[in-house]
């Protein structure tokens, strides 16, 4: 299952957040910019969780998932 790659931060949105963007996520995916989230000492107000650098999407593999 894909992670929701949301393209605004959830505090100021005004921050513009694409696929290649620096953001940051929590477990349940809640998305900041990355200075949103250090002004928020890397928490997320939403759960309480941690907030980490969101992974980037690499680009989609032919074939992938198919068995020989």
């Amino acid at each position: 299952m894909a992670l929701e790659m949301r393209d605004r931060c959830e505090r100021c949105e005004v921050a513009e957040l694409t696929e290649t963007s620096p953001a940051r996520i929590c477990t349940y995916e809640c998305t900041f910019c990355v200075p949103c989230s250090e002004a928020m000492q890397d928490i997320c107000p939403n759960c309480g969780g941690e907030l980490v650098a969101r992974p980037r999407r690499g680009a989609v593999r032919v074939g992938a998932g198919e068995s020989s």
